[in-house]
């Protein structure tokens, strides 16, 4: 029943039957995954969406911080965000969500006590029937002895369900991070990093062989070699691919254009994700439609990964 629910409101063109429709989000920064509404409605101020793709990482955060950041500064704003990241969880029938929190975000709330209870308590209040499974996410810049001397400590609340590496590609090289993706693995954590959304398709094979990587956001550039493609294939592998976001860091030309099909067709398996709403701007369900309009994919397609997204949880053996 729902896959034909999600079918029709496709081939419909409706985003409110879609907004319906039990989907995942497993690629979602906190603080950035609301939507610009529910901060405009807060602060009481008109937010314009950005109408031109940006020129680089540094650029978005130029955007974000004089657009959204400056509305909702401070712990109070930080965590308004966050509100706003689970109430469009609810709003858009996620019904299982990955967000990734940084360390520093830990320390801003006053440690891993403090920070538990209040994330535990927003999801518990704007999102009570979504699969919440946290994220510990890493910037590539970190200073890894400074990790290491805090990763048991965090670890130890069993709190966190996986592990990312996010922020410049190319700040230093992937295999930096083995020492602290071996603690995770040991902590039974889903080992994931960004990569391969500037770099090459070698970038992505070498992060999943160097971490032992089970997941890769982004990893669009996966899709420029059809070796690397079977191997993450025969692997099981999953990208999780924020198609706006491509667009708007001009990593595709185009909805149309976008490699979500090259790897689809190759048999990569893929998840359909907003990365930071409130920057680009599309929910879940707009991914979804953003994809099927441009005629890069099919209902029946675009299905099959809904489907996949919600099997995540059974999948990665978190339930």
């Amino acid at each position: 029943m729902m896959k034909q629910r999600f079918i029709a409101a496709l081939q419909n063109h409706c985003l409110s039957d879609l907004q319906m429709i039990d989907k995942s989000d497993l690629h979602n920064h906190a603080g950035r995954g609301g939507h610009i509404e529910y901060i405009e409605q807060w602060a009481n101020v008109k937010i314009m969406p950005p109408t031109e793709p940006f020129h680089s990482l540094d650029d978005m955060q130029h955007w974000f911080d004089h657009h959204v950041k400056c509305h909702c500064p401070g712990l109070e704003g930080y965590l308004k965000r966050i509100e706003a990241s689970f109430a469009q969880a609810r709003q858009d029938h996620i019904k299982v969500l990955s967000m990734s929190f940084g360390i520093d975000e830990i320390d801003k709330l006053g440690g891993m006590d403090p920070f538990i209870n209040i994330v535990n308590g927003m999801r518990d209040t704007f999102s009570p029937d979504t699969a919440f499974f946290p994220e510990l996410a890493l910037t590539r810049e970190s200073c890894i002895d400074s990790i290491l001397h805090r990763i048991d400590e965090i670890l130890s609340y069993q709190w966190f369900k996986s592990i990312d590496i996010c922020n410049n590609e190319f700040a230093q090289p992937i295999k930096h991070f083995k020492g602290v993706y071996q603690i995770a693995q040991k902590a039974g954590l889903i080992r994931k990093a960004h990569v391969g959304e500037f770099g090459s398709a070698d970038d992505v094979m070498e992060a999943v062989e160097e971490l032992e990587l089970q997941e890769v956001h982004h990893g669009v550039a996966a899709a420029q070699s059809p070796q690397i493609m079977k191997w993450l294939a025969n692997h099981n592998i999953q990208l999780n691919v924020c198609p706006t976001s491509n667009v708007m860091l001009r990593v595709a030309g185009s909805y149309k254009e976008h490699p979500i099909r090259t790897l689809f067709d190759n048999n990569v398996p893929v998840s359909i994700n907003t990365d930071d709403l409130l920057i680009f701007n599309s929910t879940i369900s707009q991914e979804y439609l953003h994809l099927y309009e441009a005629d890069l994919m099919t209902a029946d397609e675009l299905n099959l990964i809904r489907e996949n997204g919600l099997h995540y949880a059974y999948k990665e053996g978190l339930y």
